[in-house]
């Protein structure tokens, strides 16, 4: 990237393309937090819900790319040395690492779909607006629990197992992070460490963690449509669109994104003095990254999940519903906009069966 000296900082294209992305991420991380505000509005009493955890951690992400982006353009243009090593490269790194978490924590919600088991005829309530946490067995606790609820919203005892792997995954991820920043700060000094690589090998870490993650959710994205193809109704039918929409969206923008990182430094932009590419490489390659790679997924989910859950009504406790891949006529009409939670094929071909 020649020309990042100049009097203009970037290249006139790529300092374009570097605002343009800025803004489109400051466009996602705003509509993620406003309905996040929307709907906690809407069930305040349940906490912490699947629908507003994944609104949080997509919102969080692209607003870090958007401090990320901006700070980048700041640091050419003022020559911030510090920037172009571990301070930047933590900015960088950090939105990706939300960014994974959250389609980690899809990932996690479809392979329970898969895998609850037949004869489970408890349902847990819809995807989007079921409390993250598991309902205890104690019914009689419901009134204590809300009030803990207020001041702990997330009771780690009460996460479901796989969701705990995704919490621990995550934390696990982040602390290999810091651990390269560590690395990359103490490569500056004199001993054989090498930061730039350093960088680099943590790019290719990520990179095949998002290829992986791309793969998981194209085949339990498939088992999901596929057990949803069994039921015959309209419900399910519009889910397995959601679904199979999510998953193709999923594995074409995680591999562009990838691609962009194992083959390219692209994802290196903060470190704005080792830059060599032409002007308008980089900016497709910088648009393949960001737009292709995070933008549009998180467009897409917040787009599956833009309906809000049904309103509570004050003083009545939280009650599980039989929702299932197929509603009947009675739950469809009070809950019209819930979306795919676990239950037994059987009891879904059953209830889809005219007979």
């Amino acid at each position: 990237m020649s020309g990042f000296r100049d009097a203009h900082c970037f290249p006139r294209l790529v300092l374009a393309v570097n605002l343009a992305l800025a803004l489109l991420h400051a466009l996602v991380a705003s509509l993620a937090f406003f309905q996040l505000m929307r709907i906690h509005l809407r069930n305040a009493q349940l906490g912490l819900t699947r629908q507003k955890v994944f609104h949080l951690l997509i919102g969080s992400s692209n607003l870090g790319y958007v401090i990320y982006l901006a700070l980048t353009l700041i640091a050419a243009c003022n020559g911030w040395t510090f920037w172009s090593h571990s301070c930047g490269f933590m900015f960088m790194a950090f939105p990706k690492v939300l960014f994974f978490a959250a389609f980690l924590l899809l990932l996690s919600f479809w392979v329970d779909l898969c895998h609850q088991a037949d004869d489970d005829d408890d349902y847990e309530g819809s995807f989007c607006d079921s409390p993250l946490l598991e309902k205890t067995s104690n019914e009689s606790n419901i009134a204590s629990i809300d009030s803990h609820r207020k001041c702990f919203p997330l009771r780690l005892s009460r996460v479901g197992n796989r969701q705990k792997i995704v919490i621990l995954v995550t934390l696990l991820v982040f602390i290999t992070m810091m651990a390269f920043a560590v690395i990359i700060w103490i490569g500056l000094g004199k001993n054989p460490i090498d930061s730039e690589v350093a960088a680099q090998v943590y790019l290719d870490l990520s990179a095949i963690g998002m290829l992986l993650l791309g793969g998981a959710l194209a085949c339990y994205g498939i088992l999901l449509c596929l057990k949803m193809s069994k039921v015959r109704a309209e419900k399910p039918s519009s889910e397995m669109w959601k679904v199979a929409g999510l998953t193709i969206v999923s594995v074409l923008c995680f591999t562009s994104s990838s691609c962009v990182e194992l083959l390219t430094d692209i994802p290196m932009q903060y470190n704005w003095n080792q830059q060599r590419l032409n002007d308008a490489y980089t900016s497709l390659m910088l648009i393949l990254y960001y737009f292709v790679g995070s933008s549009i997924p998180s467009a897409v989910i917040l787009w599956v999940m833009r309906e809000l859950p049904p309103a509570e009504a004050a003083g009545i406790p939280e009650e599980s519903s039989t929702i299932t891949f197929v509603a009947d006529s009675s739950i469809a009409i009070h809950h019209p906009q819930r979306w795919t939670t676990a239950t037994s094929m059987q009891n879904q071909i059953s209830r889809a069966s005219p007979i």
